[in-house]
């Protein structure tokens, strides 16, 4: 579908996809454990870490960490439309949990240690004081939170305007 402005589509178009992200692989404890690891400082040498070097040597086990998060029951993606968000679960994309635009006031980012060396965090949604939503191990999520927001913002305006006769 051609869209004038990206994520905006008319509402006789349903639910138009505004964006799709994958979580990292981060989202595994022992990848958190390697992200602990990894981000450890060579005492007294300040362009040298030695978490680098473990780095190198744990190769292989994070490729297969990889591997198994793209494997059939690992495999998830979380797709923003111009209605809702959605995790999505499995090779065929089939919908485990959403919540909807106007769910939400508020996001917070969560960083367990560990993840901040993958650039990865946790989104936990909030309307008022409740949280009503959470999805884990986003790769650099404060685009995503932005994005989710704007969003939100869209999608609220709309609502509001449609109520007062404006639309």
């Amino acid at each position: 579908m051609k869209q004038a402005i990206a994520g905006v589509a008319p509402t006789n178009f349903g639910e138009v996809t505004n964006m799709t992200v994958w979580p990292s692989h981060a989202k595994f404890w022992i990848a958190q454990q390697l992200g602990l690891l990894y981000g450890i400082e060579f005492p007294g040498v300040y362009f040298f870490r030695l978490g680098y070097l473990l780095a190198l040597v744990t190769i292989p086990l994070s490729l297969l960490l990889f591997f198994v998060a793209l494997a059939p029951g690992f495999v998830t993606r979380y797709r923003l439309t111009n209605k809702r968000l959605i995790v999505l679960k499995g090779l065929l994309a089939e919908e485990d949990r959403s919540v909807a635009l106007d769910g939400f006031d508020r996001i917070e980012i969560v960083v367990p240690p560990g993840m901040e060396w993958y650039q990865s965090g946790n989104l936990v949604f909030y309307n008022g004081n409740t949280e009503t939503f959470r999805i884990e191990a986003v790769s650099r999520p404060d685009t995503f939170q932005q994005t989710c927001l704007k969003s939100h913002m869209a999608f609220v305006g709309v609502q509001k305007a449609e109520a007062a006769g404006c639309a």
